[in-house]
């Protein structure tokens, strides 16, 4: 099985319309795709789908999923964004939609002051947590994790995004290194983590989409913190995180070896409504 169940379209912030996509999806023979669109449901920014065209979005993907039933299997999806009291990824708030599975993905961190992205522009990132945590840069990313960490708790999802994503701040494309992923902090937040993943009973995807886009050699998570969920057995799947076709099966080769590296022997996949699992 060939699978994907992350990937974004111009109904967000995608470089390719639905179809395009789809179509670049069945040339490199892939069994199983799915559109996961960003969302921010009741709320939207300028990179997720506008609250009015969620409902737009999912008769497309549901037109391409008839259309295409002959050649791939397409499911609806969205990355759907955590933020407490705001918005958050739970399927009875996507009840109307009617989605095939929810993405829980964490962007935006609050603090007293505000919040930061996670994934911002590197300056924006940087001046933003010296606006709201007076440049403690420990405790910024100490609050991304334990957003994930709330996430994770009341959340409804079947597959978590790119779980350290603030490592794109440590990008050799970054002015600096936002903090040392080999201070014991950080490896503490990776431990906890970690063990609230698998008490949740989601997927965790390898996340090709940091490589593809050039900020990192490596996938989401990182070699320490994919150890830590091979050791609870967190199922893992692969996916790109796609913004464009090129991108689809960006890296899927490294994150598998990773996968494999770390002492995983199978991945787990979506199909039909349901998981199951193959050998790699």
């Amino acid at each position: 099985m060939k699978t994907n169940y992350h990937a974004h379209s111009t109904f967000c912030d995608g470089k390719a319309s639905p179809e395009q996509m789809l179509k670049s999806a069945v040339e490199k023979h892939f069994d199983v795709f799915g559109f996961s669109s960003h969302s921010m449901q009741p709320f939207s920014s300028s990179w997720h789908i506008p609250y009015q065209n969620h409902m737009a979005y999912c008769d497309e993907i549901r037109r391409l999923k008839s259309g295409y039933a002959k050649d791939i299997e397409v499911m609806l999806g969205f990355e759907a964004d955590y933020i407490e009291g705001v918005c958050s990824p739970r399927m009875d708030r996507y009840a109307e939609f009617a989605p095939d599975y929810l993405i829980g993905a964490v962007h935006f961190v609050p603090g007293d002051k505000g919040f930061y992205e996670a994934d911002g522009k590197f300056p924006d990132t940087r001046e933003k947590i010296d606006a709201v945590y007076g440049g403690d840069r420990k405790k910024a990313v100490q609050a991304y994790f334990e957003c994930e960490r709330k996430m994770l708790r009341e959340g409804d999802f079947a597959i978590l995004a790119h779980c350290d994503l603030i490592r794109k701040q440590n990008s050799p494309k970054a002015p600096d290194r936002l903090f040392d992923e080999g201070e014991s902090w950080y490896r503490e937040q990776i431990r906890e983590t970690a063990k609230a993943i698998a008490s949740s009973g989601v997927c965790v995807e390898i996340n090709t989409g940091g490589m593809a886009r050039g900020y990192l050699d490596t996938p989401y998570p990182s070699r320490e913190f994919l150890e830590e969920l091979c050791r609870l057995h967190v199922p893992v799947t692969v996916s790109s995180d796609a913004h464009s076709p090129e991108h689809l099966e960006f890296a899927f080769d490294e994150a598998l070896n990773l996968a494999k590296s770390v002492g995983y022997t199978e991945i787990m996949y979506f199909t039909g409504g349901k998981a199951a699992f193959r050998k790699i």
